[in-house]
This record gives C-alpha cells, structure tokens and sequence, in this order.
C-alpha cells in the first residue's frame, strides 16, 4: 500500500520495536499529525479476552476530562417530565414514537447519542437493528437508559464515550483532537485506560492488555507501554 512522504517522514521518527511512555507516545503523535485539518487521535487497545464469551465482554462509558473536542448532538426517548428535563438539560431532540417514525421513515440519522428512559425501550426495541450496528442503542451499562435524563445529556455533552470490544477484541476509542496539546490528551488517554481495567472481567485469563497504540486520523501508530496498570 503506498504511502505519502508526509506518513514515511513520520513514521521515521517513531522506533516500532520500542513500547512509549503515554506521555512521550502522545506527544510524537501530535508531532507527527501534519494533516490540513484537525486530526482525531484515536486509542487502540487490543484486550486478551474472547469476545464471543459473555462473561469476557468489555463495555462501559467514560467521561474524559476534556471531552472529544466533537461538538455531539443529542437525542433523548422520553415523555412528561422526563422530556422537559431533557430539554432543559440541552438535548437536541426529545420524543418518543414520533422520533421512531422519523428514524424509520426519512432515514434520519442528525444525532451522535441516543438516551432513554427505561419505559421507553419497549418503544425503540423495534430500532435495535437500525440503531446497533452504528453504536447507538441506548444501554444501561453506559448509562444511557436512565431516569436521570438531565445527567445523561450533560455527560454526552461534556464529552463521555463508550468504549466497547469488537470482534476481533479490540477497543477503538477518540480521545481528543490533536489541538488540544499532548497534556490533555495524555489526560483523556489515562482516565479512559484506568476505565477500560477497571472494567476488565473476571473471566479473563492471562495478560488483559495485550497492545496499546496512538495515533492521529491520517498519521502513523505509536505502540504504548502500558506496565504501569499491571495488566
């Protein structure tokens, strides 16, 4: 696959036999992000569990400290006072099957998370398949079925991520944009990572972490030590 001169001059700089410190390894990513726009730095972690066992599976939801830098539009399944709250709190758009309709019909996808009051899951079941495949189903575990509404869109607005083990047991995650500067997203990067072995099963075996790399939309991985965690 060929490459630009921009990714063989950066990928130069990076020794892919050596595992960075988080610091050092986050600061080489926002050297080596020389696109024309503001690159995304994204975390990927490969786990030593199956994700095809239930009792090994990794999700949850964080709040990173400085948010994603992506502006996210909300959109809140609820009725009554729940969906005033909703609205107080900020979402974009609060319904219920009107919002089902919209989706269904119009093929309307103008939201980035999706929250909803427990009463309200018997309404949306019928968008699992719709919904799933994107991300965006509401689920308890990330604490977006809830009664606390309010709480829900001020943490999705505030900058709160799911993370989730794909099949082949990797978690990809964004933690910030390359603007912010290597201390914040060192910052982000260590509150998600505390939050992705916290959440480690019990079921799992053997080494929890088995890779761990940074990099920007455009630029070139960098592998990360991740013995500090003990895992």
């Amino acid at each position: 696959m060929f490459k630009g001169k921009k990714y063989q001059d950066s990928a130069k700089l990076i020794d892919k036999t050596k595992l960075y410190d988080s610091n050092e390894a986050i600061a080489l990513v926002c050297q080596t992000s020389k696109a024309k726009f503001d690159e995304t730095i994204e975390l990927h972690i490969r786990l030593g569990v199956d994700s095809r066992h239930a009792d090994q599976q990794v999700r949850g939801a964080v709040v990173l400290p400085h948010g994603t830098g992506k502006t996210v539009r909300t959109l809140v399944f609820a009725k009554g006072d729940k969906a005033e709250a909703a609205k107080a709190a900020g979402a974009d758009y609060v319904g219920a099957e009107d919002m089902v309709a919209k989706i269904t019909g119009e093929n309307w996808f103008d939201f980035d998370a999706v929250i909803a009051t427990p009463d309200m899951m018997g309404v949306i079941g019928r968008l699992g398949k719709i919904l799933g495949p994107k991300g965006l189903m509401p689920n308890p575990k990330a604490g977006t079925v809830t009664m606390d509404v309010a709480k829900a869109v001020n943490e999705a607005k505030a900058g709160k991520i799911e993370y989730r083990l794909d099949k082949t047991n990797i978690i990809h995650c964004p933690i910030g944009k390359a603007s912010f500067g290597a201390e914040k997203l060192t910052e982000n990067f260590e509150t998600l990572l505390e939050a992705i072995v916290k959440a480690k099963p019990a079921a799992a075996k053997g080494t929890y972490i088995k890779s761990c790399t940074v990099a920007s939309t455009m630029g070139v991985g960098v592998p990360v030590s991740t013995s500090k965690y003990g895992v």
